[in-house]
């Protein structure tokens, strides 16, 4: 075994860690600012909100994730099937009296006494790393199926659908069971995106990939037919104005924030919009703030940010000499960047309003948490290539 023969000789990527440290100096900086102008004129106290950021996401957050960076990558290949196992134990219980935590009509939160944490954001790096430990095992023999893109009789009905296809769709089918009953769609579809650029990414048949696409297209759809409020955020989406004072009220709000930043912004602290119009502007709505703060030059600033992280993960992974790290590193990165984009998305308009948060800048301890433990694996990887 020479795979990690260099480890004690190798640097991580300098690149991805001062790139992650620059969000997070950019997420510190936001909610400070939003947190101590409007907190009294929220029904909750945005300081405190602020304060827990803090203390109960950075903190815990750097200290995970310095854990993260020295944990042997044996260690995680390991225990990784178990930590997938816990997640999806912690996933039930938010439907527990006493233990979950409802609000909004959602049941996301645990509430252990000491601390409340949101399982789903978990759930999204202990799926990636159960899938890179299950998907290296099968990548060899993935490759040495002929890729071929014209249709055969054979490609629903051969060995590869059931040592492959059929139990990651049951994996997937399990996990989207448990986040539609919270219900917790943007996460869902986060998690599903990824796992399949990620199952694509082991040279199976390009037809499965087809396949899982257009079921989760259609699933999509069924979601959206079967719950009026989504169906009504998608039409939202596709016109603004036809509720202008219900669901597109915060899609409105955010494009005029992000339209009053104009080039160089409005500067630190400045934004009139934070104060009750744009609907969470610590969490899903922080963007629109940043773009009226600091307008399109801050706003193009972040999207280098994160494609810098974006290009620095891939790179990783491709120098990776282990399939396991390749699988995870490419998740890891495709997670966060997605997550980031999508965000952005939602605000200008781009993309229907998930309600995911931020990467390394809205307010929320879980996501925070799991995203520097998340930047602390690929940290740990690139040293070891």
């Amino acid at each position: 075994m020479r795979l990690f023969s260099q480890t004690k000789q190798g640097h991580p990527d300098y690149i991805l860690a001062a790139t992650a440290g620059i969000l997070l100096i950019f997420g510190i900086i936001m909610l400070a600012g939003i947190s101590t102008s409007v907190w009294q004129t929220e029904t909750t106290n945005s300081f405190f909100s602020f304060t827990h950021q803090m203390l109960l996401g950075l903190v815990p957050g750097l200290i995970l994730g310095t854990l993260a960076f020295f944990t042997p990558i044996s260690f995680l290949k390991k225990w990784a099937p178990l930590l997938l196992l816990i997640n999806l134990v912690f996933l039930a219980m938010v439907f527990l009296p006493k233990i979950g935590i409802s609000s909004g009509g959602a049941s996301r939160w645990i509430n252990l006494g000491v601390v409340s944490f949101q399982p789903s954001e978990f759930l999204k790096l202990s799926f990636i790393l159960y899938l890179g430990v299950w998907l290296s095992a099968r990548y060899q023999k993935a490759r040495t199926k002929p890729k071929k893109l014209k249709l055969n009789i054979n490609f629903l009905t051969g060995p590869e659908v059931k040592e492959a296809l059929v139990p990651f769709m049951i994996i997937l089918g399990l996990i989207s069971l448990i986040l539609i009953l919270q219900p917790d769609v943007g996460t869902l579809g986060l998690i599903v995106i990824t796992g399949i650029l990620m199952y694509f990414l082991i040279e199976t048949s390009i037809w499965h990939t087809i396949l899982m696409i257009a079921i989760g297209i259609t699933s999509l759809f069924a979601l959206i037919k079967l719950a009026p409020y989504r169906a009504q955020r998608f039409l939202v989406f596709l016109n603004p104005e036809t509720d202008p004072m219900g669901i597109g009220y915060q899609v409105r709000q955010a494009l005029i924030a992000v339209g009053s930043g104009g080039i160089f912004g409005l500067g630190l602290g400045m934004s009139g919009q934070k104060f009750g119009f744009v609907p969470r502007p610590m969490s899903d709505s922080v963007f629109a703030i940043m773009a009226e703060e600091m307008g399109f030059i801050g706003c193009v600033v972040l999207i280098l940010l994160f494609l810098t992280l974006l290009m620095q993960g891939f790179k990783i992974a491709k120098q990776s000499r282990d399939k396991f790290c390749q699988l995870t590193a490419a998740g890891i990165t495709l997670w966060i960047t997605l997550q980031a984009f999508i965000n952005i998305g939602a605000i200008l308009q781009l993309v229907p309003l998930t309600g995911i948060p931020l990467p390394f800048i809205s307010c929320g301890g879980s996501h925070l948490v799991v995203e520097l433990i998340g930047i602390g694996i690929l940290l740990n990887i690139s040293k070891n290539t």
